[in-house]
């Protein structure tokens, strides 16, 4: 076999998928693992549940969600706390769902940022991404003072809802908002900005000024500032924000905030390689 044929054979054994990885999902999809990961996510919306009660939402008999949890268990990915017989997301989840953050140079290269942001402002900095139609928030640094947002890592939060959600939203074309507005959206306070028309109108104040705002628009009481990531393309691909009770964040501070907001997502994009003018 001369160098040319072993490198092929090399090649062809590196790939990332088996050959018939374009068949029909259902072909190559192990049901046992399949249930085992609706298990998993259930539990993680759902921490300090019982057997009983997991089993009930999931529609499965208490005996294969136990033989599911167990297993589980055996890798540290569930814990079950003996004395109140309930189901916790374990250390072994944290340590896989860890890898996905080290995946990107983001996560690193924003940390001293946020810091900073949180020390200038005294309020809680965040960093967050697009996800489904969310926000998934990717570091925190928390103000010190007892009253504060808190979006741990692997948070998730509507777009239409959160400063980070609003200030990624406005990226996007009036085709494309469209489409992810097909009907209204939840309510969750009467802040709320759930319909297309509204989202749009404030899109237009968010691209002019250029930076979002949260206005209790998520939770009563709770005021976001927001400003958007550029990568070295010149693509925006993340979100930087500083929330805080809106006794603090008050209305008149907010273009306050707001310039320490796009400081730290100008200074970031920086570090990213963005091209800043």
């Amino acid at each position: 076999m001369n160098l040319k044929d072993s490198t092929n054979k090399l090649n062809k054994r590196a790939r990332g998928r088996p050959r018939a990885f374009n068949e029909k999902v259902e072909q190559n999809t192990i049901k046992s693992l399949d249930r085992a990961l609706t298990v998993l996510t259930k539990l993680s919306k759902n921490q300090n549940i019982t057997l009983t009660e997991l089993s009930q939402k999931l529609g499965e008999s208490p005996s294969t969600i136990y033989r599911v949890l167990t297993t589980m268990a055996q890798h540290q990915i569930v814990e079950c706390d003996d004395n109140s017989q309930t189901w916790h997301i374990g250390s072994g989840a944290f340590q896989i769902g860890s890898s996905f953050l080290r995946r990107t140079s983001l996560i690193e290269t924003s940390r001293p940022f946020l810091r900073s942001l949180m020390e200038e402002t005294g309020e809680t900095a965040n960093l967050g991404i697009e996800k489904d139609g969310n926000v998934l928030f990717l570091s925190q640094v928390e103000t010190h003072a007892p009253i504060r947002a808190f979006f741990p890592p692997g948070t998730l939060s509507p777009l239409h809802a959160s400063g980070i959600g609003k200030a990624l939203l406005a990226q996007y074309s009036d085709t494309k908002l469209e489409k992810f507005i097909k009907t209204d959206l939840e309510s969750f306070t009467p802040h709320t900005k759930a319909t297309l028309k509204l989202l749009q109108s404030d899109i237009q104040i968010t691209l002019a000024r250029g930076y979002a705002v949260d206005d209790q628009e998520r939770n009563l009481g709770m005021r976001c500032i927001a400003a958007p990531i550029k990568n070295a393309f010149g693509e925006v691909i993340a979100g930087i924000s500083v929330s805080g009770p809106t006794s603090r964040v008050a209305s008149d501070k907010v273009q306050t905030f707001a310039k320490s907001v796009i400081n730290a997502a100008i200074n970031v994009s920086a570090a990213m390689g963005a091209d800043i003018e």
